[in-house]
């Protein structure tokens, strides 16, 4: 540092602007330069940079205590120091101030300042004086980091979370040492019946859980691999692939070997099921959150087949497609955007119209039609089913209500509508029907309510509980898909069903089938022995109308009669027939 001999003629040249410790900058006249930069709050040197290289001219109280006690050094403003650089392309661009930030290595770790840079005239053209503050940030760096760190991490199992899970796979495909081949994959876990847990032996057992699965989990991996938890009972492996697929399926065995033995909660022992599901990069390219959003579409897959998944071309699409429509049938549901059609079941001893099957259409105008099987099991996974099931009932019982006022008095058929097993499950069955018959001023007699085996056989008790209650409304219970079931002669024989509904793989066939033929003979005589009647579903032909009209069937229904049609046609179709049988 030069001596204090310098500082009148310092004083001399510089009368002119500076940036003020890190403020904009002003104008002022430096008399004495010392009394200048003891005045300053932070750290402040002037430092002339010439030809040769960068000196230290003078500096303040903080500044030399820093430079005795080592946080600064003069080598951090030599020419060769980490950021001298910044100075000589502050100094070619023209600006009036420049702001960085330094670390540099303390004795108690890294250490960071924020510094600026100001510029002061000098008459000298060979020299640049420049006014140089530097603030150390050091603690609020590391209050940053900690915050950060608990901002990308789990709380609960000190896993990176879905951030942190990002940022860590970033961190490694641009730092890592990756051969041309190599590839990522991201193994996506789901842990089964984790719900229960909670519900069961509540939450502080359902964290414990998770903390040893965390523990296990952890213990698969191979060198390089990071492990996250990126949902409540949702965890993700990023790993580093050489060899593709099979690191993938090794990984996975891993897993299942930690997995394998119950784990014990107080004084109880819970084996966890896990629904795992694999994505693959194709290169290092690829985006990271693809792929994760590719091994989660490819775990729901593996929750439902219980089974490993790997992705497939399409299965994102297809998940993507899903959640549209989801989001496109809410709406429609709020907004009116469905419809009923209805089906003749005709009467196959007399051909009279004995009523219509109520089924939803859903025209949207992005998505176009959508099939029934594809919305209703949308509706069915999202919860929107229940609201559909209501609209449905509602809206049968509405058109009843509306042919009658045409007709100018009751008409002689009733509705069948149907009833989803996870809607019986989630919503009050019984009160959705008795208001929909009291809203329309509809006798119970005039509606049928359809459901499927599995729907009976999730909670045997709670199905006979409601189909009692639909009994005391008089409305009639049909089991619809009759024969692809888990239905017995017990339970059929204990629950008040009147209708059995032979599934349309066993009639459509039937004439060419024998077998088939065997079993809808077998239904129709157990029905009889069981004073139930029979509707056989999907007659496309005069041939098996007449089969089954000589096998003493009771109704059917199908495309020989007529399709689905809106409620106007459906009415119009009834008329017509009535009319001409009364002719």
């Amino acid at each position: 540092m030069e001596s204090a001999s310098v500082r009148p003629r310092l004083a001399q040249t510089i009368r002119s602007k500076a940036s003020c410790g890190g403020a904009d900058p002003c104008v002022c006249t430096i008399d004495d330069p010392a009394q200048f930069l003891m005045a300053l709050p932070q750290a402040a040197a002037i430092v002339a940079y010439h030809d040769d290289g960068l000196s230290v001219i003078a500096g303040n109280t903080r500044f030399n205590r820093a430079l005795e006690q080592g946080r600064v050094s003069p080598a951090d403003i030599l020419p060769n120091s980490a950021w001298a650089e910044r100075i000589r392309e502050f100094i070619a661009s023209g600006k009036d101030n420049a702001f960085f930030e330094t670390r540099r290595e303390g004795k108690l770790g890294p250490e960071y300042h924020m510094c600026t840079i100001g510029r002061l005239h000098s008459p000298d053209p060979a020299q640049n004086l420049l006014l140089f503050t530097a603030t150390d940030h050091t603690n609020e760096r590391a209050i940053e980091k900690n915050l950060r760190r608990e901002l990308l991490a789990d709380g609960l199992t000190a896993l990176p979370n879905r951030t942190g899970f990002g940022e860590e796979i970033d961190d490694r495909l641009k730092n890592g040492v990756w051969p041309d081949t190599a590839q990522f994959g991201i193994i996506a876990i789901d842990l089964s019946r984790f719900s229960r847990v909670n519900e069961s032996l509540g939450p502080m057992a359902g964290d414990e859980l998770l903390i040893t699965v965390a523990k296990r989990l952890k213990s698969s991996l191979r060198q390089g691999d990071v492990l996250a938890r990126i949902g409540g009972n949702d965890f993700a492996i990023f790993a580093r692939l050489n060899n593709g697929l099979s690191d993938v399926l090794h990984i996975v065995q891993r897993i299942q070997d930690a997995m394998g033995s119950p784990i014990r909660l107080s004084d109880l022992q819970i084996r966890v099921d896990c629904a795992i599901g694999c994505a693959l990069s194709l290169n290092l390219d690829d985006d990271p959150d693809d792929v994760v959003r590719k091994a989660q579409a490819a775990v729901k897959i593996a929750k439902r087949t219980g089974k490993v998944e790997i992705y497939r071309n399409g299965v994102l699409k297809e998940a993507q497609r899903r959640f549209s429509i989801e989001s496109r049938l809410r709406d429609a549901l709020s907004q009116g955007g469905l419809s009923l059609a209805y089906q003749p079941l005709i009467h196959l001893q007399t051909g009279e119209i004995t009523g219509f099957e109520a089924l939803a259409r859903w025209n949207d105008p992005d998505l176009g039609n959508v099939p029934p099987t594809e919305f209703i099991a949308v509706a069915e996974e999202s919860g929107l089913i229940t609201s559909l099931g209501r609209w449905a009932a509602y809206e049968a019982a509405q058109a009843l209500s509306r042919w009658d006022a045409k007709y100018g008095q009751p008409l002689p058929v009733s509705v069948n509508v149907n009833v989803s097993a996870i809607q019986i499950a989630r919503d009050d069955v019984e009160s959705m029907f008795e208001e929909a018959l009291r809203y329309a001023g509809i006798d119970g007699r005039r509606m049928t309510a359809e459901l499927t085996e599995s729907a009976i056989v999730a909670d045997p008790d709670k199905a006979r509980k409601w189909l009692v209650a639909l009994k005391d409304l008089d409305m009639s219970i049909a089991m619809d898909d009759f024969g692809t079931g888990f239905s017995n002669l017990a339970s059929l024989h204990s629950l008040p069903i009147d209708i059995l509904k032979i599934d349309r793989s066993f009639v459509s066939s039937m004439l060419e089938d024998h077998d088939k033929m065997v079993i809808v003979r077998t239904i129709l005589s157990l029905a009889e022995s069981l004073n139930l009647k029979v509707t056989a579903e999907g007659i496309e032909t005069q041939a098996l109308a007449l089969q089954l009209q000589n096998l003493g069937c009771w109704q059917g229904q199908g495309y020989y009669f007529a399709r689905p049609m809106n409620e106007a046609d459906a009415f119009d179709y009834w008329r017509a027939r009535w009319n001409f049988e009364t002719i």
